[in-house]
């Protein structure tokens, strides 16, 4: 990643002819033995390369900033925010969301982040709670016709549940493979076919391989 900000910098400042300001912001703590640095140096036949770039840490941000600037567009990191694992932060940042046109598509990955910190039942009734929006989205009317179909009541509210505990789900797989896909390129179809069939809390400890291992191969080795 530092040899990429090097080379970003650079284009980016020879394209637009202006100077840069490199930023690299680490969404989740890394693993113990990893050192979060805040530049970059090689030295080839005498001659040094150095790139300077600014580090944050998201987990050292304070989650009551988001609200008081405001900075929309940190709203689904709320929960991994300090101090933002507070279930009322995170109905906060929901309701916020789904206020606006432009991010309440970024639910899932509010629902993705906070299961980080709460409790995966948790995390479905906080997506509940907003029932007047729930009621309006597609997946809903298509649920509410099939009940009307059968007259059963009981499978409406289970078809609710499976379609929150779905989402989780999906948010958490795309998450995953976008993860295991920047840190170790392409990965193969039968790995992403398999994902697919995993419950949340598995993929939740996926996430936790897929942080901590060095390549691919050993991700694949602590998921069998």
């Amino acid at each position: 990643m530092p040899l990429r900000m090097r080379a970003y910098a650079a284009l980016a400042q020879e394209r637009y002819k202006f100077p840069t300001y490199p930023v690299l912001i680490n969404i989740l703590p890394p693993p113990s033995t990893v050192t979060v640095v805040n530049s970059y140096e090689q030295e080839f036949l005498g001659l040094r390369a150095i790139q300077d770039y600014r580090v944050i840490n998201l987990w050292e941000v304070d989650a009551e900033i988001v609200f008081q600037q405001p900075l929309p567009s940190l709203l689904p990191f709320v929960p991994i925010l300090r101090g933002g694992g507070e279930t009322a932060l995170v109905q906060r940042a929901l309701q916020l969301l789904r206020a606006d046109p432009q991010l309440n598509q970024l639910e899932s990955l509010l629902a993705f982040f906070a299961s980080f910190v709460l409790e995966s039942r948790l995390v479905q009734q906080i997506m509940r709670w907003d029932m007047a929006v729930l009621r309006e989205s597609p997946w809903y009317q298509e649920i509410l016709a099939e009940g009307a179909k059968i007259g059963l009541h009981e499978g409406l509210q289970q078809g609710l549940q499976q379609g929150l505990q779905q989402g989780l789900q999906q948010g958490m797989q795309r998450q995953l493979i976008r993860l295991l896909q920047r840190r170790f390129g392409e990965i193969p179809q039968e790995l992403v076919a398999r994902l697919e069939g995993e419950s949340v809390e598995k993929l939740e400890n996926l996430m936790d391989n897929a942080i901590a291992v060095n390549s691919l191969d050993e991700f694949l080795q602590s998921y069998n």
